[in-house]
């Protein structure tokens, strides 16, 4: 095959749809984190990979971290303290979440949220 734009050749090789190995996410190993600890160590993939990643994610607030791009984190720190009513929160934190989780192409959708308060605590659990 030319290098060339000025020489053509017709033995180019067509990429076929029928190949989805280009479309699938690779296997990502990444470093281990004790969130609850504050250590790293060892080396996670697959399932627990991903579900690492959804934390910090999520944990790491939008916009305040020069190293991250404007895609990653959440906007969750923006509700934290402000006092809002439930009805709100039901509306605003799955949207937070599902904001900060949709750039992860190993995540296909954030669905079924259930949200509860007690006292000054928030509870939520999502699939995603």
């Amino acid at each position: 095959m030319a290098l060339s734009p000025l020489s053509m050749d017709n033995d180019l090789t067509d990429v076929s749809a029928a190949d989805t190995s280009i479309t699938e996410p690779l296997p990502l190993k990444t470093y281990a984190l004790d969130f609850a600890g504050g250590n790293i160590g060892g080396m996670v993939d697959g399932q627990e990979a991903i579900q690492q990643a959804v934390i910090k994610a999520i944990a790491t607030a939008r916009y305040r971290f020069p190293i991250y791009d404007f895609d990653y984190g959440s906007e969750l720190d923006d509700l934290i303290g402000q006092g809002a009513p439930l009805s709100v929160l039901q509306t605003e934190v799955p949207r937070a979440i599902t904001e900060a989780l949709i750039y992860d192409d190993r995540i296909s959708g954030v669905h079924t949220f259930s949200i509860s308060k007690e006292a000054d605590a928030l509870y939520v659990s999502f699939f995603c």
